[in-house]
């Protein structure tokens, strides 16, 4: 597959990244020669230095023989433009672009991106992904990633384990025995900066990052096995009244009405500009550092706060802030990678990485074969995949443990009609069935061919 990528920043960058990995034919444009330089050095892939939007430089960049091309850049009008030039002339198959400006997205527009105006095949919005997510980890309060699957049948779910944790250092092959009913499968542990698939003599331990898939009508009572009860947030503080701000506001007073939510916003236009745009959402101007606008949101009384600025200094500080005022949960935004080893130790509950959610969201456009949906976990640990089983699948009519399945990959659930089948060693996959699999970054492309098309099935 040949892939062009116009951007170099940290979204093109670990799209490159994930992509190359999987031997795909990858060139990278951005206007940067120290990005491009970056990139050329640490990756396989092709940099070309211009801007992504001119055609002489995506012809030089190989757009007549490519199949996709993803726009990433820092500017919507040069992500729109160069989807269109790849259209008209150059026919590229698929184009995906990253669009940032609300205004580009209102409902009243969407004829815009037609295939007889600005054909782009997939439109991309940092802001409304990231809202989206940081709403189901508020239906979710203890785990730190939700993710889910087949139309809400089936969750995959990250939560810590604590020294609270009522299964640490029980084998995995006794969860059965204990908890006969729960219909959940871990799938993934993420422990000292490392991450593995666990086998059935593993168990798990304080610190740990678990990840599992379980049926969701299961959510409650698995939550609970981790030792994880807390109750849904009633009262939500916002920190940032920008565009992630205002989508996470506007989502929770239309899907959740009985959460009373503040929002503290530093910019007074921008403040009075949110507080027309809501309706039952309190809007405080001021700075989330100073402690009399905290006590002024009444943030000793939150049950969450979420500190979704443009600045990640002061989306820790504010949470920090918070808890230490009573505040039970902290949800933090964090552009920066370099502070990730810092937030476990610093009291922070949940990381929300924008960059991570949009390259995950792309991906489910990338992958091939009968793939559904897909979602990277811990940057770089590994997918989770949905897809469909073939009858020319190797995976079909054949136990799971006797399934030649690649290492590093697991099966967490199978969906048969309306029916969720945790799987078991002698579980058999049918045609037709929709299965998730958890497999590290390493096994993903095994995983796609082995849900692909082949010939003989024509």
């Amino acid at each position: 597959m040949k892939v062009l990528i116009c951007g170099a920043g940290q979204v093109g960058f670990n799209i490159a990244r994930y992509l190359s990995g999987e031997n795909a034919d990858i060139t990278v444009i951005d206007q940067s020669p120290e990005l491009i330089c970056k990139i050329s050095d640490s990756l396989d892939v092709k940099g070309l230095v211009g801007f992504a939007s001119h055609p002489d430089v995506l012809e030089r960049a190989g757009a007549p023989d490519a199949d996709m091309v993803i726009a990433v850049t820092y500017a919507d009008e040069v992500n729109m433009v160069a989807c269109q030039i790849c259209h008209s002339i150059f026919e590229v198959p698929t184009k995906i672009a990253r669009v940032r400006h609300q205004s580009y997205l209102e409902p009243m527009w969407s004829h815009l991106f037609s295939r007889d105006n600005m054909p782009i095949d997939v439109i991309i919005s940092p802001e409304i992904e990231v809202a989206r997510a940081i709403e189901r980890r508020l239906q979710v309060p203890g785990a730190f990633d939700v993710h889910p699957l087949a139309d809400g049948k089936v969750s995959m779910i990250g939560v810590r384990c604590t020294a609270e944790t009522p299964i640490l250092n029980t084998p995995l092959r006794q969860l059965t025995a204990l908890f006969p009913d729960l219909h959940i499968v871990i799938v993934g542990i993420w422990r000292d900066g490392k991450g593995f698939v666990p086998t059935p003599d593993d168990d798990l331990r304080d610190g740990d990052d678990v990840y599992f898939v379980l049926e969701h009508s299961h959510l409650l009572r698995s939550m609970a096995a981790f030792g994880h009860e807390e109750k849904e947030a009633r009262r939500v503080v916002i920190i940032g009244g920008g565009n992630i701000g205002l989508n996470l506001a506007t989502a929770v007073e239309k899907n959740h009405p009985q959460v009373s939510m503040k929002l503290i916003e530093v910019d007074k236009s921008r403040a009075e500009k949110v507080a027309q745009e809501l309706e039952r959402c309190v809007v405080i101007h001021g700075s989330a550092l100073d402690t009399e606008i905290l006590e002024e949101a009444n943030i000793m009384a939150a049950e969450t706060v979420v500190a979704v600025s443009n600045d990640d200094e002061v989306n820790i500080l504010a949470s920090l802030l918070a808890k230490r005022h009573g505040c039970q949960r902290a949800v933090t935004l964090i552009n920066t990678n370099s502070y990730s080893p810092l937030i476990g130790s610093l009291g922070i509950d949940t990381v929300v990485s924008p960059r991570a959610i949009t390259v995950s969201t792309i991906l489910q456009h990338v992958r091939r074969g009968r793939i559904r949906s897909v979602h990277s976990i811990s940057e770089g640990f590994g997918e989770i995949i949905e897809a469909e089983a073939l009858e020319t699948s190797s995976l079909v009519g054949v136990p799971i443990r006797d399934a030649d399945l690649p290492d590093g990959v697991i099966v967490g659930a199978i969906v048969r009609d309306e029916e969720v089948i945790i799987p078991r060693g002698d579980t058999i996959v049918r045609a037709n069935d929709l299965v998730i699999i958890f497999a590290i970054t390493e096994a993903v492309k095994k995983i796609e061919k082995l849900f692909a098309v082949k010939l003989e099935f024509f």
